[in-house]
């Protein structure tokens, strides 16, 4: 596996991969990596000939009062595994480089309204943070296939329709969420646990199960239920930011004729730990 943090490096690796018209995949990640960035790996490895990752802790998806000083930064780990589980490239590149002006005077790219519900009504600006530096991405590895997780399935709709109306010729595959046993969505910042908040994480999962079973019987009023997950949710011990039942497809507010859904949620748990989660469900 080929490391670097070099712009020209990269594009000359990949050229030469064109030249052979070799399929590539690439896989974004802020490191830190667990079991289910390495899920992300595997498949790209399976649906491409070459597999680039890249690790960049991106400052512009960070709020001021958020743990972007604090991230796990685990590089050397992080690079050991990947290349264990045969990634071909690793692009590292230091923030200077990928924002030359910094990134509060940086151009950036905004994918409207659907930015701004869900996780951006709370994280005001961070998904413009994620358009700007996957948009980056995409111009410098110029993948043929991009590979996100759907534990951050608003992440997953805004970048698909950010590549549809920018035209871009990359195909974007989600893959399930990976799960701890007892359900807990792996995450990078589940390591701000504290082990009496860990006990307690795998209810988020378990409450979001109940609504989405619950939603078999209903006919488009969805928001009692929400808010019962809700109370539920803070009985539990975590702070809710929100559920909501969307349509899978563009996460509009669905009606009775809509089929296929998505039950989300993001909740607070201890001082640290902001848990997201979400199930689909299709009606026959």
């Amino acid at each position: 596996m080929r490391v670097t943090g070099s712009i020209p490096e990269l594009r000359t690796l990949i050229a030469d991969w064109r030249r052979q018209r070799q399929r590539v995949a690439f896989v974004p990640t802020m490191g830190n990596l667990h079991a289910g960035h390495l899920g992300l790996v595997e498949k790209a490895r399976e649906i491409s000939d070459r597999v680039v990752a890249s690790i960049f802790v991106n400052p512009l998806q960070f709020g001021p009062a958020e743990d972007f000083d604090t991230y796990p930064r685990t590089l050397e780990a992080d690079t050991a595994v990947l290349r264990a589980h045969g990634t071909d490239l690793l692009f590292a590149p230091a923030p200077a480089t990928m924002y030359p002006l910094d990134s509060r005077r940086t151009t950036r790219v905004e994918v409207p309204d659907i930015s701004e519900i869900l996780c951006g009504e709370f994280r005001p600006g961070f998904f413009v943070g994620v358009a700007t530096v996957v948009a980056k991405l995409f111009n410098l590895v110029q993948p043929d296939v991009a590979v996100f997780g759907e534990k951050d399935f608003q992440q997953l709709v805004i970048i698909r329709r950010m590549v549809t109306e920018l035209d871009w010729p990359i195909e974007v595959v989600g893959v399930p969420t990976v799960r701890e046993t007892d359900g807990l969505a792996m995450s990078s910042r589940n390591a701000y646990l504290r082990p009496e908040e860990r006990a307690v994480a795998p209810r988020l999962y378990a409450i979001l199960c109940d609504l989405a079973e619950r939603l078999r019987g209903q006919s488009g009023e969805f928001q009692p239920l929400e808010a019962d997950a809700m109370r539920r949710l803070a009985a539990a011990g975590f702070r809710p930011d929100y559920v909501s039942v969307r349509r899978r497809a563009d996460l509009a507010r669905p009606d009775a004729r809509d089929r296929k859904l998505v039950v989300l949620a993001a909740a607070w748990l201890g001082d640290r730990a902001r848990l997201i989660d979400n199930i689909s469900i299709e009606f026959i």
